[in-house]
């Protein structure tokens, strides 16, 4: 028997709707806010939150000072359309790009993710 379930990714940042509002317009799903200074992008069966954080620092990849714990990768059918569309939603492509069959942006928050070609 399991000790939990449900588990959930929590992502720190300065602004939660904003992050949410991002993530929601990159997969499509919706955007949700409570009073308590968390978001929530779902749709339906999977989820993932975001929590205020006074101070917030952005993570500083691929140096270490302040190091990136954990990112998010998503498939993309089309790297250079799916560039273009995080770009207008408001991502960072990183100056440094490791691979040739993925490339790494930075969400509004400063959080390193990577689009991967399927």
């Amino acid at each position: 028997m399991a000790i939990a379930h449900s588990p959930y990714f929590v992502l720190d940042c300065p602004d939660p709707k904003a992050l949410a509002d991002f993530y929601a317009g990159l997969l499509d799903w919706t955007a949700e806010q409570n009073d308590r200074g968390w978001a929530k992008v779902s749709n339906g069966d999977q989820a993932f939150f975001f929590q205020q954080v006074d101070g917030f620092r952005a993570p500083d990849w691929p140096g270490q000072d302040v190091p990136q714990q954990m990112h998010i990768d998503v498939d993309v059918a089309d790297l250079d359309v799916a560039e273009q569309a995080v770009l207008a939603l408001g991502a960072t492509k990183h100056p440094h790009q490791p691979g040739e069959s993925f490339r790494v942006f930075l969400d509004p928050a400063g959080h390193p993710f990577c689009l991967c070609k399927e």
